[in-house]
């Protein structure tokens, strides 16, 4: 399958070498020690051991987190500040030349992109701004993003402590586990007595085709299974040995797969429809059962001239809903496939897409292209109709939810690519503004895909608040960088404390929460193995539920996957499950072995 050619997508090639030194191919394609050293060869260093005064550097072209730089190697600009020596801001996420790439992505080009709803789009590489009206509707969108607060600006602030109440909220999926006690401080996570962790099983890549990117989006976790998309198929697999449960064969690859699983094990798919061509168009949608493999119904929506594409859907309650195309969005009876609502061609507003969850939230988009009219809407689940709308100023082009209860979105005024977030938005039960909080440009590094409602990564809400990551800067050591997890207050927009530290050469992300605490995933320096940890949202205390082992060949495989937004990492039953989105065939020099997904474990 090649993507879509609607909507557009950033680069979110999964080929990717990670965060550690140059790797060296597996003995015999798989895990297990590494190779002998060379005869002569000095023995390497024992773990903890500072690196060298000269360390040798990466491959050219794939700088790698966690690799000692060299003295005298500059420290990469501040956060916020622009690339130098180049006209036209890069996109959000992208490494600046010169800067080291965050989280293991490799250099790449500014994707040109169009935004949704008519042609055009960034004057190539190196996102140059659009001209005339699209210029317009930018500086429109940051003037407006500043003055929608209406009674002036709310900017970070540290110091504040976490109030004493605490909400559950949103921010991934997966299950509860363990076989020891909970983590302190409101964790539901259970601390194993050995949190040293093995490879539970690992899932062979599926061959692709030269000049090929085939989408295996949708991964589910439940406690009697692990559930993983592969080439035009979904398998259940048993969540601790990975042997194989069941097989639901599809006519084509995922294009989308629901955050959410019901409380009896249901999840929806949308996926392409049979056919010769390389892409068959997103037509697809489907119930089935996590625990048995067996699809409820199919269904597909009409757009007066064939069938409408969809690359999202969501649960909430008993309705599937799917957005993300260029039709409006479609909602379904769970268990029946009932048609609940469709677009229709007549619609001057179009339903974007959905973010679903404990509520169902709509982003609509009204207007033409050069004036776009977006608005934020709590829907009814069953009927479709708005409980409220919040609408958003002319100039701002896209709107990506974090949470449903609360509602909390993001929106991006300073990237025309639409993948990053500048500032995000909390809302009250009646819709109204409650707290907005700026988050700058390359300050954070969190992702949301391109005209998606509900695919961000790197970010949870919950406790009233909305955590975070830090972009990486340069460590209190030699060598090395690291970063952060900040927490903003809800009903301020104001940062509170304490922040979580990622460590020495570590990087953190948030995944979901655990409880009142925040589970987190500690992407690992060149020479140690990652880490889940759960993080007591008043203290910072971190304690850890899983640590990965450091052989070479074990961390190549953790590290092969870029993140935080080209894959899915779930937690649950003691185990970490990583799994690639999208996958294309290796280059010739690249001889590392690729999985689908590796899934550790504590037991």
């Amino acid at each position: 399958m090649t993507q879509p050619p609607q909507p557009p997508q950033p680069p979110n090639d999964p080929r990717k070498d990670g965060f550690g030194a140059p790797q060296s191919p597996p003995p015999g394609g798989g895990f297990g020690a590494p190779p002998p050293p060379a005869p002569g060869t000095p023995p390497p260093p024992a773990p903890g051991t500072p690196p060298p005064a000269q360390p040798p550097g990466p491959p050219p072209g794939q700088p790698a987190y966690g690799y000692p730089q060299a003295p005298g190697t500059p420290p990469p600009p501040a956060p916020g500040t622009p690339p130098q020596g180049q006209p036209g801001q890069q996109g959000y996420g992208y490494p600046a030349p010169g800067q080291q790439p965050p989280y293991g992505y490799q250099q790449y080009p500014q994707p040109v992109t169009q935004p949704m709803g008519g042609p055009g789009g960034p004057g190539g590489p190196g996102g140059g701004k659009k001209f005339n009206a699209q210029l317009t509707i930018i500086v429109a969108a940051v003037v407006a993003v500043a003055l929608i607060v209406g009674g002036g600006f709310w900017y970070a602030s540290s110091g504040d402590e976490p109030k004493e109440e605490a909400k559950t909220g949103e921010g991934g999926s997966g299950g509860k586990g363990g076989d020891s006690g909970p983590a302190g401080g409101g964790g539901d996570e259970k601390v194993p007595s050995d949190t040293s962790a093995q490879v539970r099983f690992q899932l062979p890549a599926p061959k692709v085709g030269e000049d090929t990117t085939l989408s295996v989006k949708g991964s589910w976790l439940t406690d009697d299974a692990y559930v993983k998309s592969g080439d035009s198929k979904i398998v259940g697999y048993g969540p601790k040995d990975g042997k194989e449960l069941w097989t639901l064969p599809l006519s084509g690859p995922t294009c989308a797969g629901s955050r959410q699983v019901s409380e009896d094990g249901l999840a929806a798919v949308v996926f392409e429809a049979e056919g010769k061509k390389e892409y068959n168009g997103c037509s697809q949608i489907a119930v089935f059962d996590t625990k048995t493999g067996d699809k409820l119904w199919q269904e597909s929506v009409s757009d007066g001239g064939g069938k409408a594409d969809f690359q999202e859907v969501v649960i909430s309650g008993e309705t599937v809903a799917v957005g993300g195309g260029t039709d409006g969005g479609a909602a379904f009876e769970l268990k029946s496939g009932k048609p609940r609502w469709t677009p229709k061609p007549s619609d001057t507003c179009k339903d974007a897409g959905y973010a679903g969850g404990e509520q169902l939230v709509a982003v609509r988009k009204c207007g033409s292209y050069d004036n776009p009219r977006l608005e934020v809407q709590l829907i009814d689940p069953t009927s479709g109709t708005p409980k409220w709308t919040y609408k958003l100023p002319a100039g701002i082009d896209n709107a990506k939810v974090m949470s449903t209860k609360p509602v909390v979105f993001g929106v991006d005024s300073t990237d025309i690519t639409a993948s990053g977030v500048s500032d995000i938005f909390a809302l009250d039960e009646a819709g109204k503004l409650r707290s907005k909080a700026a988050l700058g440009e390359r300050e954070y590094q969190l992702d949301c895909d391109v005209n998606m409602v509900q695919e961000c990564s790197g970010v949870v809400v919950g406790n009233d608040r909305v955590y975070v990551p830090t972009a990486q800067h340069q460590g209190s050591g030699e060598y090395g960088m690291t970063n952060e997890i900040i927490s903003f207050d809800l009903a301020t927009g104001k940062t509170v404390g304490p922040k979580a530290d990622a460590g020495e050469r570590y990087q953190m992300l948030p995944l979901r929460m655990d409880g009142t605490n925040i589970l987190a995933y500690k992407i690992p320096p060149y020479d140690k193995g990652g880490q889940v940890v759960t993080i007591d949202p008043k203290t910072g205390k971190q304690t850890v539920l899983l640590e990965n082992p450091a052989q070479e060949d074990i961390r190549d495989a953790e590290t092969q996957y870029s993140l935080p937004d080209g894959a899915e990492m779930l937690y649950g039953n003691g185990g970490l499950y990583i799994s690639d989105k999208l996958m294309s065939k290796p280059s010739a020099s690249d001889t590392s072995k690729r999985h689908l997904a590796v899934v550790f474990g504590t037991d």
